[in-house]
């Protein structure tokens, strides 16, 4: 069994298919764009205000492929800004709802290796933690994204070069 396997390298058709939602649905004035380079990474781009109550950006995409049972988390290879980043799954196709999230930090115009592993993902809704409720379910990780928020005002740049599922080895 292989230790990782690869959930998006942006070189299939549903890895291309990346929508943002900002906080524009509640009112606010930052804006957000996720796009293909030519050399086959991704950029998560744009612009954050805390406008009109604003303070958040994010791109999300649905999964063909769902079950990461047996996999310890998810591992980025990321180029940022030094700007911190929240990676983003659900087990739901809902548009809002429960969220697991799991915070990273960038290092700017470097690319970085980032760990997840499942086991630190923290519940959220709307931004807040939610206590007591089921942990992620690694068999049916519906959608992935990145968000980006927590008042760092102004333009952002994170480029993706590929995200995989790792297991550690027993």
């Amino acid at each position: 069994m292989s230790t990782e396997k690869l959930i998006c390298d942006f070189t299939t058709p549903h890895c291309l298919d990346w929508y943002s939602v900002d906080d524009v649905v509640m009112g606010g004035a930052s804006g957000s764009r996720f796009y293909r380079n030519a050399d086959s990474t991704a950029t998560f781009e744009g612009f954050l205000t805390t406008e009109n109550s604003g303070g958040f950006a994010s791109v999300r995409t649905f999964l063909p492929d769902r079950d990461y049972s047996g996999f310890t988390g998810i591992e980025l290879s990321v180029r940022g800004d030094g700007k911190r980043y929240s990676f983003r799954i659900r087990n739901d196709d809902r548009f809002d709802g429960i969220v697991y999230k799991h915070d990273f930090d960038t290092v700017r115009g470097e690319w970085i290796q980032v760990l997840l592993p499942f086991s630190q993902f923290k519940a959220a809704f709307r931004g807040r933690t939610v206590e007591g409720t089921h942990p992620l379910d690694a068999s049916n990780i519906v959608q992935i994204g990145i968000l980006v928020s927590k008042k760092q005002i102004g333009g952002f740049s994170l480029d993706i070069d590929w995200i995989k599922a790792y297991r550690n080895p027993s």
